[in-house]
């Protein structure tokens, strides 16, 4: 009775294109696997900051104490997420309050503007490598399936050029074009669930930068039309 193939054999007989088609899912699987834990890093460090910054800034604290602490901080590190979006917010509201003769609304849709700009940047940066996530998870089975109808029609030629057909002769081959498959699975799966996790962190993310901006933007609302009131006043 013939010993079972080991899988390593059964991958060391296949063809050169079924090899060439199993190192290619291989390497997707582990290339998606370092962007899963690289994501997964990204977003448990986007969401600690949002909960810092947003505990901060309703604490009461001073804008522009706020903006300077950040500016101090981002000598030495670089600012992302909502913290981003309030520094670039502030800033162009600051810099263009410092104009003379200007409009309230000018001041108001600038900083937006600049907000919108962050955020746009924020939302680029968080959808990084999904793309490729999203990629391997549809194309993968397709890919190991084509190693498998390739092994497969391999191992029908081969039996067509023996003596006896039989079940022995061709199940080797038919088992390693298999694999092929498998493999494809394998790269596929982690990397359809990682995509659909990770979209959803993306889009929670998102609307909490949005509804930010939305607060943020109220607040430099009521605080432009108070002063230029005051201005009014002791006119």
């Amino acid at each position: 009775m013939a010993e079972p193939l080991s899988l390593w054999s059964l991958i060391s007989q296949a063809s050169v294109l079924v090899q060439l088609v199993m190192l290619g899912l291989v390497l997707a699987s582990i290339s998606s696997w370092v962007m899963i834990f690289q994501r997964l890093a990204v977003f448990r460090q986007a969401h600690a900051e949002l909960l810092a910054f947003e505990e901060e800034f309703w604490s009461g604290v001073d804008l522009g104490q706020l903006y300077r602490s950040g500016s101090v901080r981002a000598e030495s590190e670089e600012i992302g997420g909502v913290e981003a979006i309030f520094r670039a917010g502030f800033k162009e509201f600051s810099r263009l309050r410092q104009q003379e003769n200007i409009d309230s609304e000018v001041i108001l849709s600038g900083a937006e503007r600049a907000m919108r700009v962050s955020l746009a940047r924020e939302e680029e940066y968080l959808e990084k490598h999904l793309p490729f996530l999203a990629n391997v998870g549809s194309a993968s089975p397709y890919v190991g399936l084509f190693g498998t109808v390739w092994g497969v029609m391999g191992s029908f030629r081969g039996l067509a050029n023996a003596h006896q057909a039989t079940l022995a002769a061709v199940a080797p081959g038919i088992s390693e074009a298999l694999i092929a498959t498998a493999m494809g699975l394998f790269a596929a799966i982690p990397a359809v669930i990682a995509y659909n996790r990770f979209a959803a962190r993306v889009d929670m993310l998102i609307s909490r930068y949005e509804t930010f901006s939305d607060e943020f933007s109220s607040i430099l609302h009521r605080q432009v039309h108070t002063v230029m009131a005051q201005e009014r006043l002791t006119e």
